[in-house]
């Protein structure tokens, strides 16, 4: 597949930081200043807070996609600049606008404040980045039923971003879809800690188990229809019924399935429908539509 964020990423991340010298410091800051605004972070290699606040620095700003640019000066090479603006202490960032500076701050400040002092400068997020237009381009190939396409896409993004999070629950999902469960785990399980609950990875996590148990109740079906045929009260087959129907993409009826077990018995094996209900909801996301309207027909069941 055609690299999609290479060249996108090069054209608005790669140009947006660059190292200056005193000699382009004109260029690169007051010339360049008047297009967009441009941040100067002052450091130098033995300084460790430069080190923290650097790459915390570049990753706002190429977030900002181009609304606003940075460059790096080297004090220790380059004493002049730094002397003109009397810097005493570092990391010292700037920002100018029209050729001149207009805000700025000392020391490694939080990542959250980093953030509001880009937004400032009119780094508002509002374009997206290469890497956000991928992931939403591999979420729309994904659920348009191309998971070949959508995994490679998020391939990509991983070459960029290893941590990625809704990268990495997307390749679950394609090898959950797939019966890959083992693969589904491992990549789950690179998921941090810290983002353990963010909505994508609980729903590929929701997606592998459906998945899962779907695989086991895949060969029973008919055993299974057989069962309710003799017995409509036989909640345990109806519930892996559909269990086997949700991972063939037949997940209307088996969803039908589950809100007749709540019909028939809300309580039953302390609300197994109602959870596995739950679940499939995560898997198909807050805004599918017939998550919308099995959640509507749920709530009617339940409060009637």
């Amino acid at each position: 597949m055609e690299p999609i964020i290479g060249a996108a990423a090069k054209q608005g991340g790669a140009d947006l930081v660059k190292n200056a010298t005193t000699a382009s410091f004109m260029a690169d800051v007051i010339d360049a200043s008047h297009d967009a605004a441009v941040i100067v972070d002052f450091w130098a290699p033995w300084c460790g807070p430069c080190r923290q606040l650097g790459p915390v620095l570049e990753k706002a700003v190429r977030e900002a996609n181009g609304a606003v640019r940075m460059v790096k000066l080297n004090i220790d090479e380059n004493p002049e600049i730094a002397q003109q603006m009397r810097i005493q202490s570092i990391p010292a960032v700037y920002a100018f606008k029209d050729g001149r500076p207009v805000d700025g701050f000392v020391g490694a400040v939080p990542e959250s404040q980093v953030k509001q002092f880009v937004k400032r400068l009119g780094g508002n997020g509002a374009s997206r980045s290469p890497v956000q237009e991928a992931l939403e381009m591999a979420k729309e190939t994904f659920a348009a039923g191309d998971a070949a396409s959508a995994a490679a896409i998020w391939n990509q993004v991983l070459q960029h971003e290893p941590e990625n999070v809704e990268a990495l629950a997307g390749l679950a999902r394609c090898a959950a879809e797939r019966k890959d469960f083992a693969r589904a785990r491992q990549l789950l399980d690179r998921v941090p800690t810290a983002q353990a609950n963010h909505a994508e990875v609980a729903a590929a996590r929701a997606a592998l188990e459906l998945a899962e148990a779907g695989a086991k109740a895949a060969g029973a079906t008919a055993e299974l229809r057989a069962r309710l045929e003799r017995d409509p009260k036989d909640h345990a087959a109806r519930f892996d019924l559909a269990a086997a129907l949700f991972a063939a993409g037949e997940r209307e009826p088996a969803i039908d399935e589950l809100l007749e077990i709540v019909k028939r018995d809300r309580a039953w094996n302390e609300e197994a429908a109602r959870k596995q209900l739950v679940k499939f909801f995560e898997a198909m996301g807050p805004t599918d539509p017939l998550t919308l309207s099995a959640r509507r027909r749920l709530s009617s069941l339940l409060f009637s």
